[in-house]
C-alpha cells in the first residue's frame, strides 16, 4: 500500500462502514472509515460551542463528538458532521493532504487513536444503509474514473449483501498513485458520482 493510500485511510477512522482492522487493504479500497463534514473557516471552537440544531440525529451527535475530540487533540480543523451525519469527504481529504507534506501521519494516527471511543459510538448509531444504493454509486463512480484517464480503476462488488468498493485491482502491490495529477482530476470530476453514504470507500 502507498503512503498516500495509507495516510487517507487512516484519516477515515470516524464512521461509515468502519473496517478498523483493514486501515492497510488498497488504493481507497478496503479499510473504509467513517467521516466529518467541512472544517468551517471560523474557529473550531466557535462551531463546537454552537447549540445543537433541532432534529439532527443521534448519529450527527456522535459524529460531532468525535470531531470535536479530533479538534481537542491537535487536528484544530477536522470539519463538522454533515447534518446527515455523514462526511464532507472533499475537506477531509484536503487535511489528510495537508498532514501528509508535512510528514504528521503519526500525529494523525495518535489522534484518531485518542479519539478511538467516540469513534467507535458514532460508528454504532450509524443508519442502515441502502447496500444496492451504494453499489450503484459506487459502480458509477467507478465508471467515471475510468472514462477520466484512470483505466486500471476497478468497479466495485457485492459480497452477501454488503457493497464492496472498487479501486486498485492490486492493493498488495498497488498499481493506482492517489497522488498523481492524472488521479486527482478524475478523482475531482467523479465526485459527485459518490452519495453520502459511499463518499471514503473508493
Amino acid at each position: 500500500m502507498s503512503s498516500e493510500t495509507r495516510s487517507r485511510r487512516l484519516a477515515a477512522l470516524i464512521a461509515l462502514p468502519l473496517v478498523f482492522t483493514a486501515a492497510c487493504g488498497g488504493e481507497k479500497q478496503e479499510a473504509e472509515i467513517a467521516s466529518a463534514n467541512p472544517p468551517s473557516a471560523a474557529s473550531p471552537s466557535a462551531s463546537s460551542a454552537a447549540p445543537r440544531a433541532e432534529g439532527k440525529s443521534a448519529f450527527y451527535d456522535a459524529q460531532l463528538a468525535y470531531t470535536q475530540c479530533m479538534r481537542k487533540e491537535g487536528l484544530k480543523d477536522w470539519p463538522d458532521p454533515l447534518l446527515s451525519g455523514y462526511a464532507d469527504w472533499p475537506k477531509i481529504e484536503v487535511i489528510q493532504e495537508e498532514e501528509e507534506r508535512k510528514d504528521s501521519q503519526t500525529k494523525l494516527g495518535d489522534a484518531m487513536q485518542a479519539c478511538k471511543e467516540p469513534m467507535q459510538k458514532a460508528m454504532q448509531l450509524e443508519p442502515e444503509k441502502d447496500q444496492q444504493k451504494v453499489y450503484e454509486s459506487l459502480l458509477a463512480h467507478a465508471q467515471c474514473m475510468r472514462a477520466n484517464g484512470v483505466s486500471k480503476f476497478t468497479n466495485p462488488a457485492m459480497l452477501n449483501g454488503i457493497a464492496q468498493p472498487g479501486g486498485d485491482p492490486s492493493p498488495a502491490d498497488p498499481q493506482l498513485s492517489t497522488n498523481s495529477p492524472a488521479y486527482k482530476q478524475a478523482e475531482t470530476a467523479c465526485r459527485d458520482k459518490l452519495i453520502e453514504q459511499a463518499q471514503g470507500m473508493q
